[in-house]
């Protein structure tokens, strides 16, 4: 059975201590064709992520594209993507160089330590390139089955490992379903709309087009079901 390189067996090589003191000792993300444990979580095609009461999900748009999940959890966040990965070798080992590179870029700072998941990339990053103050960022990565599942963490928890750690139990709880289909490495998985989500976004966008109609029939164009905003939310 596949265990994450990236996750338990790090904490491993990086000391008992570790081990001990890990929020999440040998806990997942999870392969969709391992055994794993259940609880609810939202099904957004290649990502299935758990989602505890006070916590939202939102999805991530550029360009009418879902190009990433987010959790929220009081002022932090948890952004989240898969992408496809070769069958061997660790994607996370060089995609951690192209993390400092663009943060450095942006006028940014970043340094590696080990963290739950194993080596991870803590960063100081200006919100805009150049402008602004300096925001605390955490990035970490898992390499998996053909997957490689990228988080970071935004916000007061990137600096307090106490507020992290609710936020860091839905990264490791997360399932990959990374599916058969052939796919270049760092190709993202793709993530979709909850089928129920999508069924009421349409019944509302129908009702919404016939509002529209009645006051003013001579305009026909279907909106697009993110012009709402760049996020769609979910509540839990």
């Amino acid at each position: 059975m596949f265990r994450r390189r990236s996750a338990g067996a790090h904490r491993r090589q990086a000391g008992q201590e570790l081990e001990e003191t890990s929020p999440i000792p040998g806990s997942g993300p999870w392969d969709a064709g391992e055994s794993y444990p259940e609880r609810p979580r939202v099904d957004l095609g290649s990502l299935l992520i758990p989602v505890e009461p006070g916590m939202e999900v939102q999805l991530n748009v550029a360009e009418e594209h879902i190009v990433a999940a987010s959790v929220t959890h009081g002022r932090s966040s948890l952004q989240v993507q898969a992408l496809a990965a070769p069958k061997s070798g660790s994607l996370w080992d060089d995609l951690r160089e192209e993390v400092a590179t663009e943060v450095g870029q942006l006028g940014g700072q970043t340094h590696e330590t080990e963290g739950p998941f194993g080596t991870e990339v803590r960063a100081s990053m200006p919100a805009e390139p150049g402008e602004g103050p300096l925001e605390p960022a955490r990035f970490f990565g898992v390499d998996g089955p053909r997957w490689l599942l990228r988080g970071v963490i935004r916000g007061e928890a990137a600096a307090d490992d106490d507020l992290a750690r609710p936020l860091e139990d839905v990264f490791a709880g997360i399932v990959v379903v990374r599916g058969d289909h052939p796919a270049p490495p760092r190709d993202l998985l793709e993530i979709r709309l909850p089928e129920e989500l999508r069924q009421a976004m349409e019944q509302e966008m129908a009702e919404q087009e016939m509002a529209e109609q009645e006051t003013t029939p001579e305009r026909s164009r279907y909106p697009s079901p993110f012009e709402r905003g760049p996020e769609i939310t979910e509540t839990r």
